[in-house]
């Protein structure tokens, strides 16, 4: 069973066969589907499965906070299932392409005090950018 599915169960989540074909679509470490690509993806495991199921069904998830809407550069969301797990994005310029990097250090630290303007800062999302293997 994948891991996004165990949390969801443990959560008490009604597991229909659509919903448990999406959240398997979903598993993996450097999953950042479009919704597109996942009702693709759903569609080869569970035909009758409909594109508004799977919209649903991420906007479930990410009301949840078992995924996370990433947008990159005005191009179509991407859905991460790596909600649970602090990371930054690494994105290709070319292709798109998106993976999880884990830098080490704390990115709050890189902001000094003065640089904050009296903001009690929650959260930080750092982007690195650059062409991948294919695109270089």
């Amino acid at each position: 069973m994948s891991d996004l599915l165990e949390r969801l169960r443990g959560r008490g989540w009604r597991v229909t066969s659509q919903r448990r074909v999406v959240a398997e679509v979903l598993d993996g470490d450097h999953v950042h589907l479009t919704a597109d690509e996942v009702h693709a993806r759903a569609v080869q495991r569970l035909p009758e499965i409909s594109r508004a199921t799977v919209y649903n069904t991420l906007g479930e998830l990410v009301s949840l906070g078992e995924v996370i809407e990433v947008s990159t550069d005005g191009r179509a969301k991407r859905y991460d299932p790596n909600a649970h797990r602090p990371h930054q994005h690494l994105v290709c310029s070319g292709c798109g392409t998106i993976r999880d990097v884990h830098p080490a250090g704390d990115p709050l630290a890189a902001l000094p005090a003065g640089e904050r303007f009296g903001f009690a800062v929650s959260d930080v999302e750092v982007t690195y950018r650059g062409l991948c293997p294919a695109c270089a």
